[in-house]
């Protein structure tokens, strides 16, 4: 019989920037517009602020994701270009410090040494990459992919509050954006947890939580200006 096992960690890149995405289009646009509409601001000051903060948010978190992810890469490659240089100029020295990365993984020396020797006559810098490093391919910064997962995650994520702005209008409005928002930030969280392989209700009530609570400091801080004004 066949065993085939489903791994996850392969999605771990796009994921995190995918989530990070949505999750944040949703609170940040949610109380965004939610404190307008606190404040009292009319329909029209409420769409305009929501759209400003989707574009500005998107831009913000592909910039933020690329640089972020870019500064991981750069010291990839550096690392890379320092164990490269090392195999060249001390081979042996690269090969015994292979088999001792093996020996404390529980291999014999006499095994140890074999499987360092040939991992290294087959690919050095690749082994020396994974195995010394920690670098491999499912790790391996992709700061384009991320600035995209990230711009288009945050879109889609924000794009909920402000189809309820433009549902819901008058004195309900408040909570009929945050209920809303609430609902999708649990379904964000459990698909996301689905996807990672974790518990569905851990996963709806992190985010829910933190959503909750941006969107409620937000509005006391819309009313505050209200009443103030």
């Amino acid at each position: 019989m066949t065993h085939i096992e489903e791994h996850r960690s392969h999605r771990a890149g796009w994921l995190r920037a995918s989530v990070l995405g949505a999750n944040d289009g949703i609170v940040s646009t949610a109380s965004l517009v939610i404190g307008i509409a606190a404040a009292g601001a009319t329909q029209g000051n409420i769409v305009l602020a929501g759209v400003s903060g989707l574009v500005a948010g998107a831009m913000s978190m592909a910039a933020g994701e690329y640089v972020s992810v870019s500064s991981q890469a750069d010291t990839e490659q550096a690392d890379l270009a320092m164990e490269e240089k090392s195999l060249r100029d001390h081979p042996e020295s690269e090969l015994q410090e292979l088999t001792n990365i093996y020996i404390e993984r529980g291999l014999q020396p006499e095994l140890a040494g074999q499987v360092a020797k040939e991992l290294m006559e087959h690919d050095a810098l690749a082994a020396h990459a994974r195995d010394d490093i920690g670098i491999s391919e499912i790790s391996t910064a992709q700061p384009l992919q991320a600035a995209v997962y990230s711009a288009v995650s945050f879109t889609l994520g924000a794009l909920v509050p402000l189809i309820l702005v433009w549902l819901c209008s008058g004195k309900h409005q408040v909570i009929a954006i945050a209920s809303g928002s609430l609902v999708y930030l649990a379904v964000l969280g459990a698909i996301a947890a689905r996807l990672g392989g974790a518990s569905l209700l851990r996963g709806a009530i992190r985010v829910m939580f933190w959503g909750a609570l941006a969107m409620a400091l937000t509005a006391i801080v819309g009313y505050a200006f209200d009443m103030l004004g």
